[in-house]
C-alpha cells in the first residue's frame, strides 16, 4: 500500500489501508485516516489531521507553513475531514496563532487543480473550489458554496452557504448565503436558483429567497431596514434564517 520510494516519518500515523504513491513525503505529526489515497509527489507536513476516505492527487502541498510574515514557527494545525477530493497542485497552509491556530476543511469537498487555501481559513461541507480559486488567510466558506475557476477571495471574507461565484470573480467583501456574485470587483447578481433546485429546495422556498434578495439589493434600503423586513418573514420560510444570519455576521460589509 505504501510505495518503497515514499518517505514516511516514523512519527506519522497512517491507518493500515492508506495508500501512498511514489516519491511522496509525509512528515512527523501527520495523521491519515482509513481508506485515504495519497498519490505520488505529495508533501504533507504536520501538525496535520486528515480523516477517512480522502484522495489527494499528485504535486499537492498539504499542511505547509504559512508565508504570513507574522508566523514565527509556532506549532499550528491543519484539520481535514472525510471524503474530500484534493486534486493536482493544491496548496493548503496551516493556521497562525494570531487567529484560530488552525486551518479547517470539512467533509465531502472538491478542491480542483491548483486551488490555494490560506492560513486560518475554514471550508464547510460539500463545497467546490474550481481550478485556481485562491483563498487568502482567515476566509470562511459555508456549506455547499461553489467558487468558479480563478475566483480570488480577500482575507477575512465570509462566503455564505449555497452561494456561487462566477469565473474570475474578485471577492473583497462578504457574500451572503444563497447569493450569486460575478465580476472584478464582485457584484451581486441574483439568488443561486439552479443550485438550490439541485439541492431540493422547494419552489416556494426559492420564491421567498428571491423576494428577500430583492429586498436587500433592489429597493434601496439600508441593511438594517432590509433585515427588519426579513425578520418578519422568517415564518414563511425557515431557509430565510440562514440568509439573515449571514447578513448579521458580516464584518466587512456585503458584496453589492
Amino acid at each position: 500500500m505504501i510505495h518503497p520510494s515514499a518517505i514516511i516519518h516514523p512519527d506519522a500515523r497512517l491507518a493500515a489501508d492508506v495508500e501512498v504513491g511514489p516519491w511522496t513525503i509525509i512528515g512527523p505529526d501527520v495523521e491519515i485516516g482509513a481508506g485515504s489515497v495519497i498519490a505520488s509527489h505529495v508533501v504533507i507536513k504536520g501538525p496535520t489531521r486528515i480523516g477517512k476516505q480522502n484522495r489527494i492527487y499528485q504535486f499537492s502541498s498539504i499542511g505547509e507553513d504559512t508565508p504570513d510574515l507574522k508566523y514565527k514557527g509556532e506549532p499550528t494545525r491543519l484539520v481535514i475531514g472525510d471524503h474530500n477530493t484534493i486534486r493536482e497542485g493544491v496548496t493548503i497552509h496551516r493556521g497562525t496563532v494570531q487567529d484560530r491556530n488552525e486551518t479547517t476543511i470539512g467533509d465531502h469537498n472538491l478542491l480542483m487543480a491548483y486551488v490555494h487555501v490560506g492560513h486560518d481559513s475554514v471550508i464547510g461541507n460539500h463545497c467546490i473550489l474550481v481550478n485556481n480559486a485562491a483563498l487568502a488567510g482567515h476566509v470562511h466558506i459555508g456549506d455547499w458554496a461553489i467558487l468558479s475557476g480563478f475566483t480570488l477571495v480577500h482575507q477575512f471574507c465570509k462566503i455564505g452557504a449555497h452561494s456561487f461565484s462566477g469565473m474570475g470573480t474578485a471577492i473583497g467583501k462578504d457574500v451572503p448565503a444563497y447569493v450569486m456574485v460575478n465580476g472584478s470587483p464582485a457584484e451581486a447578481k441574483n439568488i443561486n436558483t439552479e443550485g438550490l433546485r439541485r439541492r431540493g429546495f422547494t419552489k416556494e422556498d426559492i420564491a421567498v429567497l428571491t423576494k428577500a434578495y430583492k429586498t436587500i439589493y433592489r429597493r434601496g434600503l439600508t441593511l438594517d431596514e432590509a433585515l427588519a423586513e426579513l425578520d418578519a418573514q422568517v415564518s414563511e420560510c425557515a431557509a430565510l434564517q440562514l440568509l439573515i444570519d449571514s447578513l448579521r455576521s458580516s464584518e466587512r460589509g456585503i458584496v453589492r
